[in-house]
């Protein structure tokens, strides 16, 4: 048909029509990948008994997803091959598609081996008995995945025509400015090379800090991620670490409770033994209680109660709220069946009568 042989930008209609089909069936494969991605691939990969395949398989989906759309792009604008096309604009759809696939290769190398890491070699360090191989792989992951795509990203701009060395040269007139930007962040940096050379603390550690209690999650080259006891996650600038005093609550041979109870002035000294004799009973028959360090005595007339003070030391292998309240509800049932009455704060009004 004429109108099909007809110029435009260059190329034929009919040139256009099939750079336009290529475009559009990159798509059409996408989905078609997609489809065997969830109902064949992930089916096959999941009854594997590894769980690194299911891993790459996630992770490498949508990688692939965009080399087929690159590469029906790719093909797309070289089908259209004029001469007047390939001097004014295919060169810089080139650099376009030339960089995207760069930067895909770049993505799927940095997900093979976070893959790696967290499928291969993290299990393995979790074996050990030492915590600094626990520590130091989250660093030296997060390391290697910055390496990888400083190095795509340079490669992807030299290759689409940058000059790289005139780049590196350029940061060093911007190096002052940069530094100083930077303050905090090599501040940081030196912090957590600090942690790792003093351990104070490390991983799955209860610590208190500037007013946060929590669990250490992830000790990073820049930040600390702790689990408040709400549950909360907190990231703390491992500058903090060096500038303030750490308080490692695991670190601790035990966690010392204070308990005081006070009972009514109703009771007498047998009863009041026979408290005491109780709460002994329940630190014996306790196995998270430290049971030669444990102290309970009389200790107080109270303004409304006779007060008992019972001091106990929580083992560090058992937690230390379960066993608070284990124990306080073992000291609510016993003295409750012996008819020991807890007081509660109470005032007697004399009055009296003038005449």
């Amino acid at each position: 048909m004429e109108f099909f042989s007809k110029i435009f930008y260059g190329n034929t209609i009919t040139d256009w029509c099939i750079a336009l089909c290529i475009l559009l069936g990159s798509f059409i494969i996408t989905k078609l990948f997609y489809w065997l991605f969830a109902n064949v691939i992930k089916k096959i990969t999941s009854k594997t008994k590894t769980t690194l395949d299911d891993v790459l398989v996630d992770k490498l989906e949508k990688p692939i997803i965009y080399f087929i759309l690159i590469l029906g792009y790719w093909i797309s604008i070289h089908w259209l091959n004029s001469s007047d096309w390939a001097e004014n604009i295919l060169p810089n759809l080139e650099k376009i598609a030339s960089l995207a696939l760069f930067i895909n290769i770049t993505s799927v190398i940095s997900k093979v081996v976070d893959a790696l890491f967290s499928e291969v070699v993290m299990p393995i360090t979790e074996k050990t008995e030492g915590e600094f191989d626990d520590q130091l792989i989250p660093v030296i992951r997060k390391g290697i995945r910055a390496i990888i795509w400083i190095l795509g990203i340079i490669v992807s701009l030299d290759n689409v025509g940058f000059d790289i060395a005139a780049m590196i040269a350029g940061l060093g007139i911007g190096g002052l400015a940069l530094a100083l930007a930077a303050q905090d962040s090599v501040k940081n940096i030196f912090a957590g090379i600090m942690i790792f050379l003093d351990k104070p603390f490390k991983m799955r550690d209860r610590i208190q800090i500037s007013g946060f209690d929590g669990i250490v999650e992830e000790v990073g080259i820049r930040s600390t991620r702790i689990r408040t006891l709400e549950g909360r996650i907190v990231t703390i600038p491992n500058c903090t670490f060096t500038d303030n005093s750490v308080i490692n609550v695991t670190s601790q041979p035990a966690l010392k409770i204070k308990l005081n109870l006070g009972l009514t002035y109703d009771t007498d000294e047998n009863q009041m033994q026979k408290a005491l004799d109780i709460i002994g009973e329940i630190v014996s028959e306790n196995s998270s209680i430290v049971e030669e360090n444990y102290f309970a005595g009389f200790n107080q007339f109270g303004d409304f109660s006779l007060n008992i003070l019972f001091i106990y030391y929580i083992k560090p292998d058992a937690h230390w709220l379960d066993s608070q309240t284990v124990i306080s509800k073992e000291v609510l049932k016993r003295f409750n069946a012996e008819n020991l009455e807890f007081a509660f704060p109470t005032q007697t009004i004399f009055k009296k009568e003038i005449k």
